[in-house]
């Protein structure tokens, strides 16, 4: 297990994800923000799906998922349609310009990842995606979450009175 100054430093490091995140936030288009980007991406990669399963993929609520897909579907690039084994639910898809959209945001960002990573050596990103792919199913597995501990330095409350009774 490693140490815990390895751990400090590994949470200074995840500063780095947050520049990196709005650095790609920027070059996408003012008509497709973050969350729309990150919709089209989740249909682009795993196809149609429930309006649940979607925000479930974001990791959001219901409500912030209808907002991105009412977003995206006032533009055309995606359709909902009632799910044949529960009308009550919709089935989310892409529509051609929003596999053109897709395609765009694609190459947006792997360009400025090629231009970012261009003097690292092919196994250095294919080591960094393994690496965080392997993050990533580290905090989505089911592990039991361990107890909190206290914050350094704070004594435990004792009480000295005797409970009420009625």
């Amino acid at each position: 297990m490693a140490e815990q100054a390895q751990y400090e430093e590994l949470i200074q490091q995840f500063g780095a994800f947050s520049a990196v995140k709005r650095e790609l936030a920027r070059i996408l288009p003012a008509d497709c923000p973050s969350g729309s980007a990150a919709v089209l991406t989740l249909l682009g990669r795993y196809g149609d799906m429930r309006m649940s399963k979607l925000a479930e993929l974001l990791a959001v609520d219901m409500s912030v998922t209808s907002r991105h897909v009412a977003h995206l579907a006032d533009r055309g690039w995606i359709d909902r349609s009632p799910d044949p084994a529960d009308k009550r639910s919709r089935i989310v898809h892409l529509t051609a310009a929003g596999i053109a959209r897709l395609e765009e945001l694609s190459e947006r960002t792997t360009q400025l990842l090629a231009e970012r990573l261009a003097d690292w050596s092919d196994e250095e990103v294919a080591q960094l995606t393994r690496l965080m792919t392997r993050l990533r199913a580290s905090f989505d597995d089911c592990r039991p979450v361990p107890p909190r501990l206290p914050p350094p330095g704070a004594a435990l409350e004792t009480t000295t009175r005797t409970p009420a009774s009625t």
